[in-house]
């Protein structure tokens, strides 16, 4: 019976955290993508600072944090210190902030299948030539099944209806943006790999406090360091647009909430069940995007992105196979 109480216990707790990762990363791919597209205001006026996302999201985070190792965290010694941050804040205030100005010039189901949906593509890549690793078959097949469906879905055209929401349709530096995104999020991971391997007892608060707290660092000398720096310009057009004020607190909001949810599904259930859920997670982003924002996909792009997650469905597959066979050798 007590068994059985845990089991409940356990689905129940794995059931609140899918909804709580749905829920938070959904509404605020909701949101980035109402505040790339939409005219505010009276006069009309897209809000052009998307960059000072990241700074926002970055201070929400930051003090988010904090408030958690206070009332969490039971030892503050052996985790790594906080200057060891400094080179992956530096790739993780660029990535982002490409992969957001990509929306500028691609639609966001578009963005999705590229910046979210293809990282494996770049950390094989790098594995086979930078450091000689050989991948078998089926991770092969994973690759090809992502990238082939990543640039067909590149290659075809966009419906005339999405285009014309964007602020500057440019589908070459859309994806460009969105490679370059791809490569600045992979040293960011590798390093992120190489602190904790150096400091076995860093937490995924610290990590997300130090991360934090060097974006915001870099992104208040990019966007404030200046006279005439953009910052300036978003906290004005903040002020003369309310609701573009709030729809930016909302998407910080969803970060903090939703980053809480996944170092609990982390620490329950492993970075297996955490990648599943995530990577069902954009898929549904991509479906409400184009039901809800009306940003319709074609046929043929939609066979491109079931192409993408099939591939990624058939690599969490591979994970926990081998996880079993580990488990397996564990217990024998």
């Amino acid at each position: 019976m007590e068994l059985h109480d845990a089991g409940l216990r356990r689905v129940f707790v794995l059931a609140f955290c899918v909804a709580g990762i749905w829920s938070a990363y959904i509404y605020q791919g909701v949101l980035q993508e109402t505040l790339s597209t939409k005219r505010f205001g009276p006069d009309g006026k897209r809000f052009e600072h998307l960059a000072f996302l990241n700074l926002a999201q970055n201070v929400v985070c930051l003090v988010w944090s904090y408030i958690m190792i206070k009332l969490w965290s039971s030892s503050s010694s052996g985790g790594a210190p906080w200057w060891t941050y400094w080179s992956a804040g530096i790739t993780n205030t660029i990535g982002p902030a490409m992969g957001i100005e990509a929306l500028k010039y691609i639609s966001y189901p578009a963005q999705q299948v590229l910046a979210k949906s293809s990282k494996m593509i770049p950390v094989m890549l790098m594995g086979t030539l930078v450091y000689g690793i050989r991948y078998t078959l089926p991770e092969y097949i994973c690759t090809f099944l992502v990238a082939g469906g990543v640039s067909t879905f590149a290659l075809m055209k966009t419906s005339s209806k999405t285009i014309s929401k964007l602020a500057h349709p440019n589908a070459p530096l859309g994806y460009g943006l969105c490679f370059l995104n791809l490569a600045f999020d992979g040293f960011t991971n590798a390093t992120q790999d190489s602190i904790t391997a150096r400091y076995p007892k860093t937490s995924a608060w610290d990590i997300m406090l130090g991360m934090n707290l060097w974006g915001t660092i870099y992104n208040m000398i990019y966007m404030f360091g200046w006279p005439h720096g953009s910052g300036f310009e978003a906290v004005q057009f903040c002020r003369q647009h309310p609701e573009a004020a709030w729809d930016i607190f909302l998407y910080c909001l969803c970060g903090a909430v939703g980053q809480n949810f996944i170092f609990l599904t982390i620490s329950r259930f492993g970075s297996l069940a955490n990648t599943t859920i995530t990577t069902t997670r954009k898929f549904v982003s991509i479906v409400v995007s184009s039901l809800l924002s009306g940003n319709p996909l074609s046929g043929k792009q939609w066979g491109c992105v079931l192409m993408v997650f099939s591939g990624l469905s058939y690599q969490i597959y591979l994970k926990w196979r081998k996880l079993q066979r580990l488990q397996k050798k564990r217990k024998a």
